[in-house]
């Protein structure tokens, strides 16, 4: 797979993962039931993990989709895929303040958080793998 096909392939999943996330989102604000829900409330901390995992990967999918594109802050890299999905999770956690239907809860944004951080390295190793791939190739 070509480096141009394979980012094109990346930002389609980001894209239909984001709308994806945009349903449960729509869902649990208006109150509507889903086999989703069910299951996770059948998990235990189902919730947080379903925070850490949905918008890690989401996470993973956007780094990827911007090529792992990033700023640094001191030694820290930022990765530009991650601190989109970091500020839409921050305005999604803080309108369900305003929401009868939702709770605004720290533990969750807390676990969004983990899973940002967690998947923005994996996307990081992913990205140094897909390197070596291509130089070992040319």
């Amino acid at each position: 797979m070509t480096h141009n096909t394979f980012s094109r392939l990346s930002l389609v999943v980001a894209a239909v993962f984001f709308c994806f996330i945009l349903w449960v989102i729509y869902l649990a604000n208006t109150g509507a039931q889903s086999i989703l829900f069910d299951l996770v409330r059948h998990i235990p901390y189902g919730d947080k993990v379903g925070h850490m995992l949905l918008f890690g990967l989401l996470t993973f999918v956007a780094n990827l989709a911007l090529q792992n594109r990033h700023f640094t802050l001191g030694r820290i890299p930022l990765y530009y895929g991650a601190v989109l999905v970091s500020t839409f999770v921050l305005i999604e956690e803080i309108s369900q303040g305003f929401i009868p239907s939702r709770t605004l809860d720290i533990i969750d944004l807390m676990a969004d958080a983990i899973g940002i951080t967690l998947f923005s390295y994996l996307s990081g190793l992913t990205q140094r793998y897909i390197d070596k791939l291509r130089q070992q190739s040319a």
